[in-house]
């Protein structure tokens, strides 16, 4: 089930909370409902280049606040906070409510997010970077912020291709069964000329071990809160990974190197090393 469920659905109530927390009788539920799918794509689309992660929405008597998730709040508060007032008249307008509250929250680390992942790759590949180079670095990036894993699946026109296709990247582990591990979800999209790409993305941000706080607001949404290692260990150990990739090739130097070391006693490469095995030949 892990690998066909949504993996925020399958963990809320064990590691992760719900972004609507309100109660709704019968007769009212639908109409709540209906209304917070309008607030949430009026935001989206009126801070379209705000860094929002998630948008989470509470009632009470008569009251409505809204906490936006960014990676980006001085975009949304704007100078002096005219933004977010101007926001708050527009949302007051749309939901016919007088007492409409705005709460605006940083993500500290926005690289371990998988919506601003997303939306990320998706600016780029609209403006005609490779696919494969904006995930790639995107992976790079997370996976040196501390994440214990990072998935991205591509799909559709790539590169403008006649014949619709899909690719994985994957690094690391995203275990998405097991409900302990803090796995971020996110499907978006980009509009190019050929067509729309989906992406999407899961990130692997560490296990939970205790018992957690289920409200979003208290935890902020792109941190690696429940990484045992911490975050120091956790850099040190994706930069150890990235060193041991890129050096392949001069690892395989080396090695000849200590073929060259062995045959020689000493040679310092392999042409040293042919260089003393035919001098030990001849001498023998």
């Amino acid at each position: 089930m892990g690998q066909k469920c949504n993996p925020i659905g399958n963990r809320l109530g064990i590691i992760r909370g719900w972004d609507s927390m309100w109660y709704g009788e019968k007769k009212d539920f639908g109409k709540k409902l209906v209304e917070d799918h309008k607030i949430r794509n009026y935001l989206n689309a009126r801070i379209n280049k705000g860094g929002v992660a998630r948008i989470v929405i509470e009632r009470t008597l008569g009251k409505l606040i809204i906490t936006i998730h960014t990676s980006k709040p001085g975009i949304i508060i704007g100078k002096g906070g005219t933004e977010v007032d101007r926001i708050k008249e527009e949302l007051k307008n749309l939901t016919k409510k007088d007492d409409v509250q705005i709460n605006i929250m940083e993500i500290r680390r926005p690289e371990l997010d998988a919506v601003i992942i997303g939306e990320s790759i998706c600016r780029q590949i609209e403006g005609r970077v490779s696919y494969k180079r904006a995930i790639k670095m995107a992976i790079t990036t997370a996976m040196r912020m501390g994440a214990e894993g990072i998935k991205i699946k591509a799909g559709g026109r790539l590169n403008g291709a006649e014949i619709a296709r899909s690719e994985e990247f994957k690094q690391g582990r995203t275990p998405l069964h097991t409900y302990r591990m803090d796995i971020d979800y996110a499907s978006v999209y980009a509009m190019t000329v050929y067509g729309k790409i989906g992406l999407k993305v899961w990130v692997c941000r560490g296990e939970v071990l205790g018992k957690r706080e289920l409200n979003p607001n208290i935890i902020s949404g792109g941190e690696v809160r429940s990484n045992n290692r911490g975050f120091g260990e956790g850099e040190q150990r994706s930069n150890d990974r990235d060193r041991g990739g890129r050096d392949n090739r001069g690892g395989g130097r080396d090695r000849g190197g200590d073929r060259g070391d062995r045959g020689s006693g000493g040679g310092g490469n392999r042409g040293g090393g042919r260089d003393n095995n035919r001098g030990g030949g001849r001498r023998n």
